[in-house]
């Protein structure tokens, strides 16, 4: 699963500072910061947060684009709001199936570019919460799918998007291991030569073939894992810098 994550201008720039003119950029970028909620230090898809994406039509200049898909055939806002936690996340093995995500998954991909995300784990009757980032410190390109929604009572087009995900890797194994679930799972993350072909649309089964296929775990001995404050109940502390630094948990020792 991927519900919670970090990201800020910096790591949301990643992808765009291979291209272009990089001061325009920023530039334009600076201007679509007022309207994000960046700098998101902790961050959960239920809140919906408004970030940067990079799309098909736009694989180079970030778009804004709240978390949560909403396909284009939802009527209205009780519609929206009855389905928008069920699409934080697109498990890979099905995102050619399922209604919510089908159209997107052949036509509208995405990539989300992140610090790192967290993840939960379960020992002893607790839940201890761990931030997951590459192992030297580069931002992760998260897999995404994405959709625009318009609100006929307010006019509004709204762009949205959802992380794809898969089975966990041997570090996602030993962390993500909720009883409730069948296995340990993990967003899908590109690594920098697979990007554009993400991007591409797939048509015929043949293409959507070679998609599924690129649809697996990040490699082993790529990420890093350290355990962080609480990022739920009373102990939380909001969404602060100091939320991803390393914290001790005697539950933990041993």
């Amino acid at each position: 699963m991927c519900y919670d994550i970090k990201t800020n201008l910096e790591a949301q720039l990643q992808r765009a500072r291979r291209y272009g003119d990089l001061n325009a950029i920023r530039e334009l970028a600076y201007k679509l910061i007022p309207y994000t909620d960046l700098p998101l230090f902790h961050a959960s898809g239920f809140n919906h947060p408004k970030m940067l994406v990079y799309t098909s039509s736009s694989p180079h200049i970030p778009v804004i684009s709240r978390w949560g898909l909403v396909p284009h055939w939802i009527q209205d806002n009780k519609q929206r709001m009855k389905i928008w936690n069920n699409t934080l996340n697109a498990r890979g093995e099905t995102i050619f199936e399922k209604p919510a995500f089908r159209e997107a998954a052949k036509r509208n991909r995405c990539l989300v570019f992140v610090d790192g995300f967290y993840e939960h784990h379960h020992k002893a009757g607790d839940i201890f919460p761990y931030f997951i980032y590459r192992h030297d410190g580069q931002p992760l390109a998260l897999a995404g799918l994405c959709s625009e929604w318009l609100d006929k009572s307010t006019g509004e087009l709204m762009h949205t998007f959802t992380v794809v995900t898969t089975t966990g890797n041997a570090l996602m194994t030993d962390i993500h291991n909720n009883p409730k679930l069948e296995g340990p799972r993990m967003p899908f993350i590109l690594p920098e030569n697979l990007e554009d072909g993400w991007l591409k649309s797939a048509s015929g089964d043949e293409e959507l073939m070679k998609f599924r296929e690129l649809i697996r775990p990040f490699k082993d001995g790529e990420l890093k894992a350290h355990p962080v404050s609480r990022l739920r109940g009373k102990e939380y502390p909001g969404n602060v810098e100091s939320i991803s630094d390393e914290v001790c948990y005697p539950g933990l020792e041993g």
